[in-house]
């Protein structure tokens, strides 16, 4: 992906826009993070957490990113979207991993991301509470933290048998129908990890974990990240290897043939 998929874009307005609002959305999200704060709840049957921070943080990257660029769409996951006719459109999960937020455990993180005509071609996790930002944009992805700066690189593992496997939960799974399939890839694979939210698809882009499948995910769980897979050299698409940036059942590898491999397990 190069700087032409910006469509005219300022990449340098791009990154200064994720990073501004990362900076900002942390205001938001950090004084509630491990302090009690009340959660609602909303689903009638089952349980999709939300609080305050979640709605607070979204409203304020909103607000930047429509004095920026006011003809852009937004869509985000706790505010009804904005439309616009330019083509643009900023993807906002304020708080991807709102259980990991209620139990203090910091693997959740702010996802933003910039679509130009559907598809995901800038992208940013930010996790404040350990001080980490993972970053893309056309044909760069790196992660800083401090005065540390990398870019970011996937594995290179290729086959199954020795791939690092996570999924955020196996409920996933068992509301969508899809235990089985998942079974089938977990069964072989080297490893498996749960309850890591958006922090999986970061650690696959950083080499760290090699494959990430997940069921029932919504536009903003992954359309943020895609830049950050591709970018570092992975593959990230729906279980029949259409596009993931509507969300559904999604599969992201270290590389193409590692993928390839898990695409024939889950569409057997």
């Amino acid at each position: 992906m190069n700087a032409t998929a910006l469509a005219g874009l300022s990449a340098d307005l791009v990154r200064r826009t994720l990073l501004d609002a990362a900076e900002i959305a942390a205001t938001r999200t950090l004084p509630h993070f491990r302090a009690g704060i009340a959660v609602d709840n909303k689903e009638t049957s089952g349980f999709d957490p939300v609080t305050a921070a979640d709605r607070e943080a979204e409203l304020a990257i909103r607000d930047l990113i429509g004095t920026r660029f006011p003809d852009h769409a937004i869509i985000g996951e706790e505010w009804d979207d904005k439309s616009g006719n330019s083509g643009f459109a900023w993807i906002i999960d304020p708080i991807d991993g709102t259980r990991a937020f209620i139990t203090g455990v910091p693997v959740w993180g702010t996802l933003v991301g910039l679509t130009v005509e559907g598809e995901a071609v800038a992208g940013l996790m930010s996790q404040p509470f350990t001080g980490e930002i993972y970053m893309a944009l056309p044909g760069e992805a790196y992660y800083h933290r401090g005065a540390a700066h990398a870019p970011l690189r996937t594995s290179g593992v290729t086959e199954l048998s020795r791939a690092k496997l996570t999924a955020t939960s196996p409920d996933i799974f068992e509301r969508s129908g899809t235990v089985a399939t998942w079974d089938r890839l977990r069964q072989k694979v080297l490893t498996t990890r749960y309850g890591l939210d958006c922090y999986g698809y970061a650690l696959l882009a950083a080499g760290h974990i090699d494959l990430v499948a997940e069921a029932m995910l919504k536009d903003v769980d992954i359309c943020p990240l895609i830049p950050l897979i591709e970018n570092a050299g992975g593959v990230v698409t729906s279980w029949d290897g259409g596009p993931a940036e509507h969300g559904g059942n999604c599969v992201a590898a270290a590389t193409p043939e590692l993928h390839a491999a898990a695409l024939a397990v889950l569409g057997g």
